[in-house]
């Protein structure tokens, strides 16, 4: 694959690069260094062409950029985050690693840079039944603003413990009710690089091919 092409400010990876090492950034936020917002917003220009249920383009998307918003976010963040994962909880099925890191970021979430709530409007309401169909016109232009952001040399997170307490955010976003909330990405510089492919099960032990086979 060729290097990934854009406006200035991308590092000239190539497609595979970007696709193999974007990872969820949580312990290597810079919390201190300013994002620039026309990076975010040519990183949303790029979520945008992502696919959408019949072209609708329900999508919103939330900016959050003001100190004192971001720091009532981090709260509830937070809050969210230690009830799911009790500081003295002991079997959480989360591997020790992974947790030190998500809970150092729902420690200083409040304090990321920039912070960015894909958003979609649903006017008739989720339903009760497979809502693919729903979240697929947000989730894969979500994951684009991250690939995006990595050809920038900006770092990313994905998560969506927020939602666990989903009608605090929409309060302080002041969303209203027809709006719901996929997801909470934070937005930084990275400290350091050299950010690798992740540890994944091997493609056969994974892959089925005509129909579902046990091995």
């Amino acid at each position: 694959m060729g290097p990934v092409m854009g406006t200035a400010g991308t590092t000239g990876m190539s497609a595979a690069e970007v696709l193999t090492t974007t990872r969820s950034v949580r312990h290597r936020l810079d919390l201190t260094r300013p994002v620039d917002l026309a990076d975010v917003r040519a990183c949303l220009e790029v979520a945008l062409q992502a696919p959408t249920g019949a072209g609708r383009q329900h999508w919103r998307w939330l900016v959050v950029t003001d100190p004192v918003l971001r720091s009532s976010i981090g709260k509830v963040y937070r809050a969210a985050f230690e009830q799911r994962y009790p500081p003295d909880a002991t079997d959480t099925g989360v591997p020790p690693r992974t947790l030190a890191s998500a809970r150092h970021l729902a420690e200083h979430l409040g304090q990321v840079p920039v912070l960015v709530v894909p958003c979609l409007e649903v006017r008739r309401g989720l339903g009760t039944g497979n809502q693919a169909g729903i979240w697929g016109s947000l989730l894969p232009a979500a994951w684009s603003y991250m690939l995006a952001a990595r050809a920038r040399g900006l770092a990313t997170a994905w998560t969506t413990t927020h939602l666990d307490r989903e009608e605090e955010v929409a309060a302080l976003l002041r969303l209203p009710g027809h709006v719901r909330q996929g997801a909470l990405i934070p937005t930084a510089h990275p400290i350091g690089g050299g950010f690798r492919p992740a540890r994944r099960a091997p493609l056969d032990s994974v892959i089925h091919i005509d129909g579902w086979n046990e091995t």
